[in-house]
């Protein structure tokens, strides 16, 4: 009897949400959720906030350090947002993927579309809001922002959702348990597309394999 196996590598899986969108709290779902996922942190050099940790919720770098990486190549992407730059640091996502693991970016649209122009296979989704008022009132509920950055965050927002349509799935945050379990559906399929296994038979002969 001849016995078939499948084999595959790690793949990236971009996610963007307008701030107060909910990204982060679906990401925290998902990686507790399954232990194939894995989360890349984001070098940045904003200053730290409240209990934040270098190497936890991300790499903080100053401006320099930041600007001689850009130099020796190491980012999958990097953009500047709000004043600050942020950026995919290409050593520690490889890592990631040749463990086998499926590496989760929190991106904006502005790094989603940069990472997409040098990595041509990654899964991405855009969470919308049920409403920019929806989105408003999450935004002022948090007390973290003044009002000119709660306006400053809504005309990204704004910008952001036009770009929508540039991703590969998009999904309304409505309710917090659907829209986790929608992403549950969208990573386990694209783990088994046909591009991205190997098929194996009882002698290790390669039947199929990546395109």
């Amino acid at each position: 009897m001849i016995e078939f196996e499948l084999k595959r590598t790690g793949m990236l899986i971009v996610v963007s949400a307008p701030s107060g969108g909910g990204k982060s709290t679906i990401i925290r779902a998902l990686l507790d959720a399954d232990s194939s996922l894995d989360y890349s942190i984001s070098a940045t050099t904003r200053p730290r906030r409240g209990e934040e940790e270098d190497g936890r919720e991300y790499r903080f770098l100053s401006l320099d350090q930041f600007k001689q990486l850009v130099q020796e190549d190491a980012f999958y992407e990097y953009a500047e947002v709000h004043g600050n730059y942020y950026g995919t640091l290409r050593e520690e996502v490889d890592a990631k993927l040749e463990e086998g693991k499926d590496v989760i970016l929190d991106l904006d649209v502005q790094g989603s579309m940069r990472l997409r122009k040098s990595v041509r296979d990654c899964t991405t989704i855009f969470i919308l809001p049920p409403s920019m008022a929806t989105l408003e009132k999450r935004l002022r509920g948090r007390g973290e922002d003044s009002e000119e950055a709660i306006q400053r965050r809504l005309e990204n927002a704004r910008n952001e959702v036009r770009m929508a349509a540039q991703y590969d799935y998009i999904l309304v945050n409505r309710d917090l348990t659907d829209t986790i379990e929608n992403m549950k559906t969208i990573i386990e399929a694209q783990r088994f597309r046909a591009s991205r296994v190997m098929v194996r038979d009882g002698f290790g002969t390669v039947l199929a394999s990546q395109s």
